[in-house]
């Protein structure tokens, strides 16, 4: 295939003169290093609170700093915090923050911005929520010191304050004070890379530049912890929904990073010298479908266990992700297969596809032709295909499927619509998500069940998997949470929260002269030189 991409043609005028204005005088010599990344898709609502996807994650990690970070054994490290002490009791924790912190506008990051952030992530996340539930008060100190204080010890304090369902990125009070549910429309942040909103050309490229007052921690870079340092002047998001552009892109040098090459097109990247291929997520991510609770005919169980009758896992793979098994496997695990505490207990019955039998659980619960509308992305390969075979096989038992074939950012928009199906909701809604983060209880909002509406879309309600997940996350020991890992599994499969289609190992394809990037779930671009 001829590539159409012209790379001057994605460059705006601003940016030519940005990079002529950092050139020092008689120093013709003396260009900026611009990395060039295509993520996975284009970013829609560029609010870590209010958007869960890995595209606003990634932006999230360059603008903004956390408190703490997750090191590449999971352990929580301080990262804004300089110190902190806890009670003997185990009940108050005292932080202090790092001196000289700075937002991309000159402020500092004082102590009511981070409260206010902690508040506004809370209110969402559900590790924030657990917070919440054990009476979190978060009192200042003075200037650069605060106090978090529980009505009884929670071990994984300092763990979900790194990472919940959602890290928690600082944000200036002006923003974290807004509505939690409103997205925000200015990214100011603290980070190592500053956000040029001047230069955004929505679905088509974001501009990234280097911090000069960013501090790094003096630590190595161990995945989101320690030191973030800087390597580049300037990263460009060059936004290439078509895959095969995307990857003639790559092998010409006129990208530098793709995150999502397909996984049947490896062959064609390893033969060019210049390209390396990387996995940085370890334990990968696992694929699902999750039906709406609110409305017919999955408000009923029969018809979420006809889902999971429909559904084999091969199938899934190969569509979405290629005919190499080496880069996938089956896996019921609602937890993710190889994290601690995970199982596949209770998925027995529908390892095998039974269409028969779905169809007649969907006529049981009361399905009698009504439209189902199965959401499906455009530009997010992976989960498109997912989403393709789903409405394959919904129609093979007899289920008159409509399919809303848009972006992502639409599906998104879309699914956190609680409006019935037939007026601007869904009925199903198809991604994946990271092993990292769906191995823990806490942070698994796919399993999250809340009855008072503030769960994941979908909004399954479900007080028993709530007792579980909490007993799940007071546990210490391994072994004990093993074992209510394994009752939250049959839990799962009872109750179907979301059906599973397959866990993945995604890599990166990169230009040979990229150094630097850390393992981690997501791509994040620190300490990454060219």
């Amino acid at each position: 295939m001829t590539h159409p991409l012209c790379w001057s043609a994605l460059q705006s005028a601003p940016a030519l003169l940005l990079a002529a204005s950092l050139l020092a005088p008689g120093t013709a010599s003396a260009q900026p290093k611009v990395l060039k990344y295509t993520p996975q898709a284009n970013v829609g609502t560029m609010d870590p609170v209010n958007n869960l996807s890995s595209v606003t994650h990634q932006h999230s990690w360059l603008i903004y700093d956390n408190l703490f970070g997750l090191d590449g054994t999971g352990s929580p490290q301080p990262q804004m915090v300089e110190s902190f002490k806890l009670s003997p009791d185990g009940r108050d924790y005292s932080l202090t923050l790092r001196p000289g912190l700075k937002f991309h506008d000159g402020t500092p990051v004082r102590v009511a911005d981070v409260i206010a952030s902690i508040k506004r992530w809370a209110a969402k996340d559900p590790g924030g929520r657990r917070l919440v539930g054990l009476g979190m008060e978060l009192k200042p100190a003075d200037e650069r010191s605060f106090t978090l204080t529980l009505k009884e010890p929670w071990g994984s304090t300092t763990t979900v304050l790194a990472q919940g369902a959602t890290a928690l990125f600082i944000m200036r009070e002006k923003e974290a004070t807004s509505d939690p549910s409103t997205p925000v429309t200015e990214y100011v942040g603290s980070g190592p890379f500053r956000f040029v909103k001047d230069e955004w050309q929505p679905g088509s490229k974001l501009v990234y530049q280097k911090f000069a007052d960013y501090v790094p921690r003096a630590e190595p870079a161990n995945s989101v912890a320690g030191g973030k340092v800087a390597k580049v002047d300037r990263i460009e998001w060059v936004i290439l929904p078509d895959a095969t552009t995307a990857v003639a892109a790559l092998n010409q040098g006129e990208i530098d990073i793709y995150e999502t090459p397909p996984l049947d097109l490896l062959p064609v990247l390893k033969r060019n010298k210049d390209i390396q291929i990387k996995v940085i997520n370890r334990q990968g991510a696992l694929g699902y479908f999750r039906p709406n609770f609110l409305f017919p005919p999955f408000n009923d169980v029969r018809a979420r266990h006809a889902l999971q009758l429909i559904v084999n896992q091969e199938d899934y793979m190969r569509a979405a992700v290629g005919s190499d098994p080496d880069n996938w496997r089956v896996c019921w695990a609602v937890m993710v297969c190889g994290t601690p505490t995970a199982s596949e207990a209770g998925s027995e019955p529908y390892r095998k596809p039974d269409l028969a039998k779905a169809k007649a659980l969907m006529a049981e619960a009361g399905y009698k032709g009504e439209k189902i509308v199965v959401l499906q992305p455009v530009d997010q390969q992976i989960i498109r295909d997912m989403a393709q075979v789903t409405i394959q096989r919904l129609t093979d038992i007899g289920v008159n499927v409509e399919a809303v074939a848009v972006d992502w950012a639409s599906v998104l928009q879309r699914g956190n619509k609680k409006d019935p199906p037939g007026q601007g909701g869904w009925h199903i809604f198809s991604s994946w998500s990271v092993g990292q983060i769906m191995g823990s209880a806490i942070n698994n909002v796919q399993i999250d069940s809340p009855c008072d509406g503030s769960g994941y879309r979908g909004w399954s309600c479900d007080p028993e998997m709530q007792r579980l997940l909490g007993e799940w996350a007071k546990e210490g020991d391994l072994a004990k949470r093993k074992a209510i890992g394994e009752k939250i599994q049959i839990q799962a499969m009872t109750f179907v929260q979301y059906v599973p289609v397959g866990q993945f190992f995604q890599p990166l394809a990169m230009r040979a002269n990229i150094k630097g990037m850390q393992e981690n779930m997501i791509p994040v671009f620190w300490n990454v030189e060219k």
